[in-house]
């Protein structure tokens, strides 16, 4: 009987043919030569590394300078928390070290990393409380208040705009992990395409590893290089200048052999990862518990009731309110503008669904003609978003001061009234019509199952440029992974996308 291992190792002897097409990826962006790639990388892991103590820092001295001024305003008897405030930076730092705030593995993608700042502002805070009551010190609260808030908003800012900044190297092709990944021909030519399409994420594939019986078949597959069988993955990996080996659901990769694998790429330090065949699941949800020696993934519920859902309801609707105050002017100017232009009602409503499929009326600005509706037929076959919804870039029904609504999102802004109403989320899923739910096959009802928000995935992923079915795949990746984290985060995304005023139409 001939095991996995040893198939794979005898056919590394034969002659491998590869492929020399790259989908994706140009050729001049695969870095210099095969071994300064993992040099390359370490640098700028390391300089970006250093920004973040940077921007931490800076982030903290801000803080501790604007709470003593705002204050005490240069008070005599206050001169104390001058020293305070010249140690709250260096004890901020250590308390991100200790929450694994610059662990590399948290850094560059997802919301780990946001995750990690707010914690570790929780613990200053816990940690400033009790120091305060231990050693009988009268801080003054105020003080605290506004170190404390300001910290951790301005170190949350200072990542998001160094990780933006990053995203737009890696655009270029810069900061990349090269990336060697190990499955199925046909599942490796779906990584390879998704991954290249989401360059954000940093992961760059340069080649794969097959099973041994695809090798023949692999160039009308696989649009990377190929460079060998699965027993010769930890050798290909060094030779193509591989950083990570990623490896995909794949029944010829059984324990002992990833284990063998594990062992060959610890001694060149290459990152192993192994792929989850579970979708849009992630976070702290996946759990690694060693049973009997045997590593299982246990998988949490999506925690979608209960104390953080309340939580979640109470910011909704608290900084609703504040915001229907603050824009009160807005919504003032806007009104008039739209009455100057077309004349007629200044709100559109709309049947949405809601949660568990309750219908509610979305308020809109109105940024299309009255007539709109009855339009729409003779533009059915100039829709450029597919079968479910109708869109266009130019559609003619939309008004001059509705262009200007609409790619800016203020045509969304009486949604806050929904949001006070508890009819939507400022963060949640998109607001489907009936008419799409109708349509919608078994899975995608598990969206229907929040809120729908304002803005979400989908609004800071592309806006109207998605097709349907990447929107629902967003709106279903929320509701899998939420928290309040994720929320913060994408409000903040929010920002940049609408003053960039682009993919709305």
């Amino acid at each position: 009987m001939t095991t996995t291992g040893t198939t794979a190792d005898d056919a590394d002897t034969g002659s491998i043919p590869t492929t020399a097409s790259y989908s994706g990826v140009a050729e001049g962006d695969l870095g210099d030569l095969p071994e300064h790639g993992l040099a390359d990388r370490w640098v700028w892991e390391a300089g970006y590394v250093k920004r973040l103590l940077v921007v931490d820092f800076g982030a903290t001295l801000i803080a501790t300078l604007a709470a003593f001024v705002l204050r005490f305003q240069g008070a005599p008897y206050a001169r104390w928390y001058l020293l305070l405030s010249a140690l709250i930076p260096v004890i901020w730092l250590g308390v991100l070290a200790m929450t694994h705030a610059y662990e590399r593995r948290l850094l560059f993608v997802g919301p780990d990393e946001y995750q990690r700042v707010v914690r570790a502002g929780v613990r200053l805070t816990v940690g400033m409380a009790l120091a305060s009551y231990v050693f009988n010190a009268e801080i003054a609260r105020g003080y605290l208040l506004i170190v404390l808030v300001l910290t951790t908003a301005l170190s949350l800012l200072g990542r998001f705009l160094l990780r933006k900044r990053l995203h737009k190297v890696r655009r270029r092709g810069h900061c990349m992990h090269r990336v060697l990944v190990l499955g199925h021909a046909q599942a490796v030519a779906r990584t390879t395409e998704q991954l290249h399409r989401k360059y954000h994420h940093g992961l760059q594939v340069i080649g794969a590893c097959l099973p041994a019986d695809q090798l023949a078949d692999a160039a009308g597959v696989v649009d990377v290089p190929v460079f060998g069988a699965l027993g010769a993955a930890a050798n290909s990996a060094a030779a193509a200048g591989a950083d990570t080996v990623m490896v995909l659901s794949c029944p010829e990769l059984d324990g002992p052999m990833l284990r063998r694998l594990a062992w060959e790429l610890e001694r060149d330090d290459i990152d192993l990862i192994v792929s989850s065949a579970l979708v849009d699941t992630a976070g702290d949800r996946i759990t690694v518990r060693p049973v009997d020696g045997l590593p299982m993934m246990h998988i949490e519920h999506p925690r979608l009731a209960g104390g953080r859902r309340l939580i979640k309801a109470m910011f909704d609707a608290s900084l609703a309110a504040l915001l229907l105050v603050l824009l009160a002017p807005v919504f003032l100017a806007i009104a008039l503008v739209i009455r100057a232009d077309t004349g007629g009602p200044v709100f559109f409503r709309q049947v949405r669904v809601g949660r568990g499929g309750e219908m509610f009326r979305m308020y809109k600005f109105r940024t299309m003609h009255v007539d709109a509706e009855q339009r729409l037929q003779k533009l059915g076959e100039r829709n450029e978003f597919g079968a479910v919804l109708f869109k266009m870039r130019q559609d003619p029904r939309v008004t001059r001061c509705g262009r200007i609504l609409r790619r800016y999102s203020l045509d969304e802004l009486p949604q806050l009234i929904n949001v006070l109403l508890g009819e939507m989320s400022l963060v949640g899923p998109r607001p489907p019509l009936p008419s799409e739910v109708e349509q919608y096959p078994h899975d995608m009802r598990r969206r229907l199952v929040v809120k729908p928000g304002m803005t979400g995935l989908w609004q800071v992923s592309g806006r109207s440029d998605l097709s349907w079915e990447d929107s629902i795949r967003l709106d279903l990746q929320y509701v899998e992974n939420w928290s309040l984290t994720v929320d913060l985060v994408i409000l903040m995304r929010t920002a940049l996308v609408v003053m960039r005023g682009r993919g709305a139409y």
